[in-house]
């Protein structure tokens, strides 16, 4: 048997192994491995490590300029931001101006079109500002009598071409002429209430619940003061108000027929019943015909917008839901139409109860 080799004692370990090549002189005694610059002396880590040979002082000089750069361009866009921002968020919720609708910028410069509608203003309680008309109809016998009573009013008289009229009233019809004329004044509830008792033993009232359709309250104002009611009351919001194209439609009824605005027309109602008048709401779904219906006292008819009709809660304050009976295959009717086959039935009533007491014998 031969003999197991002998293991290497440390000594024998420790020495360097004649294969093994040597390190550099240079090395470091952290072991990594590097040369040294051949212009400067200095190791190749050190130069890149940024040392205080020039290519260092250069990248360093470089470093800076990038940092001092970025500072910059994050300070202007800051500034930038600050600059665009709104201005609601800068100075606070509670001062930023509240946004003006289309209705209200609308009704602070109202126009009005037509030489029936501008001659209702002037004859009305409306003050008209100035008077634009077409300068081939300035001495027309239709237009004379109104340019000269409004010249007499102190209205200022501009005459202007056909296409500057078209450009003001943005495709409605202004039969060559068109006013300008100060906000309707809407009348106070409890106003509307004494004027209406005072001018009728029986008064009629009309009530538009969410109506904004501009056409159609023009309708229904122009078919409630043809057939003599004593005003109309409109809720504020989620309704058209008076506007150029309602006075366009009403063709000047709408400066005849007094017109309340209230916040809350369910409360308004309320307010009615206190004052003696019966509520009669009219929707397609009422359980009572409207001529199987009595009006023999202070009427409010309430009336609804097409599809959506009356609200539930306005239903609720009524005393009683009338419909209009229909043989055709038609479900509904349009709210302006029905509103006036519903006053034309109420003042029906009320001419043949007045015939009919006319015919009875006077007693002696």
């Amino acid at each position: 048997m031969t003999e197991r080799p002998k293991p290497a004692n440390k000594s024998s370990r420790s020495r360097p192994s004649p294969a093994r090549p040597q390190k550099r002189s240079g090395a470091s005694s952290s072991g990594k491995r590097f040369s040294k610059d051949r212009f400067g002396g200095k190791p190749r880590s050190d130069r890149r490590s940024g040392g205080t040979g020039r290519g260092g002082r250069d990248r360093d000089r470089n470093r800076d300029w990038d940092r001092d750069h970025d500072r910059d361009r994050d300070r202007s866009r800051d500034r930038d931001r600050n600059r665009d921002e709104p201005r609601l968020a800068r100075r606070g919720r509670d001062d930023a101006p509240s946004p003006v609708s289309e209705e209200q910028t609308q009704e602070s410069t109202d126009l009005i079109y037509g030489r029936h509608a501008i001659q209702a203003a002037l004859e009305g309680d409306r003050s008209l500002n100035r008077l634009w008309v077409n300068d081939r109809y300035r001495y027309d016998g239709r237009f004379l009598p109104l340019i000269n009573d409004a010249k007499a009013n102190g209205v200022v008289i501009d005459e202007v071409d056909q296409r500057r009229l078209n450009q003001m009233a943005q495709g409605q019809s202004h039969q060559g002429i068109i006013a300008q004329v100060a906000p309707y004044e809407y009348w106070e509830l409890d106003t509307l209430i004494t004027h209406a008792k005072a001018a009728s033993s029986r008064p009629v009232l009309l009530a538009a619940d969410s109506i904004t359709d501009p056409h159609n309250l023009g309708a229904i104002i122009r078919t409630a003061e043809a057939l003599g009611a004593q005003g109309l009351i409109i809720p504020q919001r989620r309704a058209a108000g008076v506007t150029s194209t309602v006075a366009k439609v009403a063709t000047g009824a709408v400066e005849h027929l007094p017109i309340a605005r209230v916040i809350n027309l369910r409360q308004a109602l309320e307010t009615l019943k206190g004052a003696e008048f019966w509520i009669y709401g009219l929707a397609a779904e009422g359980n009572h015909p409207i001529h199987t219906v009595e009006f023999s006292g202070a009427t409010v008819l309430v009336v609804g917008a097409e599809g959506s009709g009356l609200g539930m809660a306005v239903q609720q304050s009524c005393d009683s839901v009338v419909s209009i009976p229909l043989a055709g295959k038609t479900s509904s009717l349009n709210a302006s139409v029905a509103t006036g086959m519903a006053l034309y039935e109420i003042y029906r009533q009320q001419r043949m109860n007045r015939l009919n007491l006319n015919s009875l014998p006077k007693a002696k």
